[in-house]
This record gives C-alpha cells, sequence and structure tokens, in this order.
C-alpha cells in the first residue's frame, strides 16, 4: 500500500487538500507505535541565491547561544541554534568556466557542463532525494522561481544553467514554477481550471465533520492551518493589483493595460513571500518534502523599488561591496528566516517543522567577482533531530571540501545512498 494511499484529505468537488501533522489522528504514513504519535517526515528545502553576497559581510563565529552573524546572516539570528555556516566547500567543476552559467548549472550535482549549445549537466541531489521520499507524497518535488528562465547563450554556454539549479536528468532542467496560483493549485487541485472557486471553501463541510473526531488541541491546530490557507489565498487575489514592476525597466513606468489575473506578482517582496508561504504550506500538509526555490538567476536581472534599489539591476549591483548591495543580500536572506520563522512555528510531536526540516540555503560564488574557490552554504533546521546547530563548521584548510560531500551527508538523512558516491564525492561529510 503507498503512503499516498494510507493519508487523509479534507476533499471537494475537484479538490483535495492533505492535512497537517495532528497529535490524536494518524493522518499521515503509518499508524503509530502504542503509546506514541505519528512521526512527521524529514524535508529538504533548498534556497537560491545568485550572485553571490557582500564579501565582508558573510561570516560566523562562536557557537550555540554565542553564535554571531555578520550582516547578510543576521535575519537568521533568531535561530542560531538551529544554523550552521558551512565554510570552505566548492564545486570544482564550476571552477573550469568561471562565468555564472557555468558555475551554476551543476551547482546541485557537481557534474561536468556542455558547451557549444548543447545542454548537459547531472540529476541534481535534491531530485535524487525526491525519486526517493517523494514516492509517497501528492508532488514529488516542488521547484518554485522568481524570476524567468534566460534562454540566451553566453560565452558558449546556455544561459539555462544559470536559471536552473534542479536537474530532473543531465539533460532535463525541472520545470519551474514561475507563477504562485498555479504553484497553490499544485498542492490542492485535482486538475481544477483557473477560476473555480476557493480550495477552502470547497472542502469546510468536510472540514467541519473531521474536526468533531479531533482532541482540544488538534481542533485548534486544524483551525490555524485552514485560516493559513486562507490568508494565502486572499493575498494571491491582491497580489495581481499592485503596479510596481522589477526586472528589466520597461519603456513605460507603470503598465498601460490590465494585468492578467493569474500572472507573476509585479511586487518582487510579495513574489518571495507567496512563494516563501507555499513552501510553508507544502511542508505543513506534506503535499512534498522536497522544494527548491530559486529567489533569482545567477546573472540577475531583478530590480528591488522597495528597498529603493531600482537603479541597477542585481548583477551589475553583485560586483560591489556597498550598503545598497548588503540591503539586497539581507532582503534575499529574510526570505530564509521567515520560511524558518514559519516552520518554527508548526509543533509536530516533540520538534517543530523546523527541527524536521534540512533548509539549504546557498549561492553559485562567494561574492559578484566571480569567486567560488569557496561556496556560501548556510543550513537551517534539524533534518529530522539528524542535524545539530549553532555551529561554524570550517573546511577552508582542508582536503576533500567537496559540496558534494554536503549533499551526500544530506541524502543521508533521507536514507539515501548512492552507490559509488555522487558527483565527485566519495563519502559524505562526518561533522553534518
Amino acid at each position: 500500500m503507498s503512503s499516498l494511499s494510507r493519508r487523509t484529505f479534507l476533499r471537494g468537488v475537484g479538490v483535495s487538500m492533505a492535512l497537517p501533522w495532528l497529535e490524536s489522528r494518524a493522518v499521515w504514513g503509518d499508524p503509530p507505535k502504542p503509546g506514541q504519535p505519528p512521526a512527521a517526515p524529514t524535508r529538504l528545502a533548498v534556497l537560491f541565491s545568485g550572485n553571490g553576497f557582500h564579501g565582508k559581510e558573510w561570516w560566523a563565529k562562536g557557537e550555540g547561544k554565542t553564535l554571531e552573524f555578520g550582516k547578510v546572516l543576521e535575519p537568521l539570528a533568531p535561530f542560531k541554534e538551529k544554523t550552521c555556516l558551512i565554510s570552505g566547500l566548492y564545486n570544482h567543476e564550476a571552477t573550469k568556466g568561471n562565468i555564472h552559467s557555468s558555475q551554476t548549472g551543476n551547482l546541485l550535482s557537481g557534474a561536468p557542463l556542455s558547451a557549444g549549445g548543447e545542454i548537459k549537466s547531472g540529476t541534481s541531489f535534491d531530485q535524487v532525494i525526491a525519486d526517493h521520499a517523494g514516492a509517497g507524497t501528492k508532488v514529488p518535488s516542488l521547484v518554485l522561481a522568481c524570476e524567468p528562465a534566460n534562454a540566451s547563450v553566453h560565452k558558449n554556454y546556455s544561459m539555462l544553467y544559470s536559471s536552473h539549479i534542479s536537474w530532473s536528468s543531465p539533460t532535463t532542467p525541472t520545470p519551474l514554477e514561475l507563477y504562485p496560483a498555479l504553484a497553490f493549485d499544485r498542492l490542492f487541485k485535482d486538475g481544477a481550471a483557473k477560476g473555480d472557486k476557493s480550495v477552502l471553501d470547497a472542502v469546510l463541510a468536510d472540514a467541519k465533520d473531521f474536526g468533531g473526531t479531533l482532541s482540544a488541541n488538534d481542533k485548534r491546530k486544524l483551525d490555524e492551518y485552514l485560516n493559513s490557507v486562507r490568508d494565502v489565498e486572499k493575498r494571491l487575489d491582491r497580489a495581481n493589483q499592485k503596479g510596481e514592476l522589477q526586472g528589466w525597466k520597461p519603456t513605460l513606468d507603470k503598465p498601460n493595460l490590465p494585468r492578467p489575473k493569474d500572472g507573476v506578482p509585479q511586487d518582487i517582496a510579495e513574489h518571495m513571500r507567496l512563494m516563501a508561504d507555499i513552501v510553508v504550506l507544502a511542508f505543513q500538509t506534506d503535499a512534498t518534502r522536497v522544494v527548491s526555490l530559486k529567489l533569482n538567476n545567477d546573472h540577475s536581472s531583478l530590480r528591488f523599488p522597495h528597498l529603493k534599489v531600482d537603479y541597477m539591476i542585481h548583477h551589475l549591483l553583485s560586483h560591489s561591496d556597498t550598503p545598497d548591495w548588503l540591503k539586497v543580500n539581507q532582503f534575499f536572506t529574510e526570505q530564509v528566516a521567515y520560511i524558518a520563522k514559519k516552520l518554527d512555528g508548526i509543533q509536530e510531536g516533540e520538534r517543530t517543522a523546523l527541527d524536521n526540516t534540512a533548509m539549504l540555503f546557498l549561492s553559485s560564488m562567494m561574492t559578484g567577482g566571480h569567486n567560488n574557490d569557496q561556496l556560501p552554504v548556510v543550513l537551517v533546521g534539524g533534518g529530522g533531530g539528524r542535524i545539530r546547530g549553532g555551529r561554524v563548521i570550517d573546511y577552508r584548510k582542508k582536503d576533500n571540501r567537496q559540496v558534494c560531500r554536503l549533499y551526500l551527508s544530506l541524502m543521508d538523512k533521507f536514507g539515501v545512498r548512492p552507490k559509488g558516491g555522487f558527483g565527485d564525492a566519495k563519502e559524505p561529510l562526518n561533522e553534518v
């Protein structure tokens, strides 16, 4: 019997909504052992920010409660005891081209890249995990993005490499979901057409009946969950009503036609925040256990008017260590901290959803100067009780510092142990 067939859903016409973890009902997975609540699953989230970070402000020092962060990572301070900064890891294959596309297309695989018009990388480690952990979930892997893919060519390498971190096979970048509304539909709707009524409205009758079978704590948890779904639905409706534009600057300073209802949110801050909420909902409902969120492309064209940093695109701004560059870096880290806060507020037995998640935040270069002799890498969350936070792990002066060793360590948390290693790594990092 598959895991999916052992799950409990709220159902309506054309809609199914998976339930959150509950202490009084085994709504996911195997029945609990006598006297024990059902165990929540381990999840993986990979968040990517292109073009590196502020060279002087990406650091951490100390341990546990005394852990200190540089300004780029300051938004993660509330979670210092659940955060690991890992220094010195690098991707050998990415050092060969030394341009954005050749540094990003194999970031999560360590595979050699093909140039000259051919598209070939390697299956990324998140998809390896998804093949194992996603088999019993509604969506095996959710691949989200806040900036469209770029199909041009730069110095003999396809810019698709700069636009995709997740690869389903060596020749297939995993399709990006850029539209929050469609990502939301994937989690909750069963082939429902655009314009259908609210997902929540469709299942309220079933939710009322189900709520009568729960403990007081679980009734409160179910109400909180349903309210969070309603909040995302309302914000999705509002997101397309704003006129603030980001990315490439058009000849008009505001749209001269009504914006399509189901388009990409024009406010980059709202776009990222909606995607962050969808990550949380996806994990909270166990609709998926593997998510990647590409906040922007490497060689990104995003602008940030809400930060008053709209005079220069992200890529060009990254070639400086200005206060505005730091401000943009912190904005990206704030998205990670926002997801961490929401997950940490979801109790799943003795742990929180953050304790049951391994959230990897990284870029394909340390700074906008293309230096990738070491990569900026942070882990947030407990990985199902298998990752100890509050640490700085430094590999800068050690041998065998391949970033693929980290991926082997994360795969191991999911019971995935590839024969012969992964990428250019043969063994995991023992410290992670």
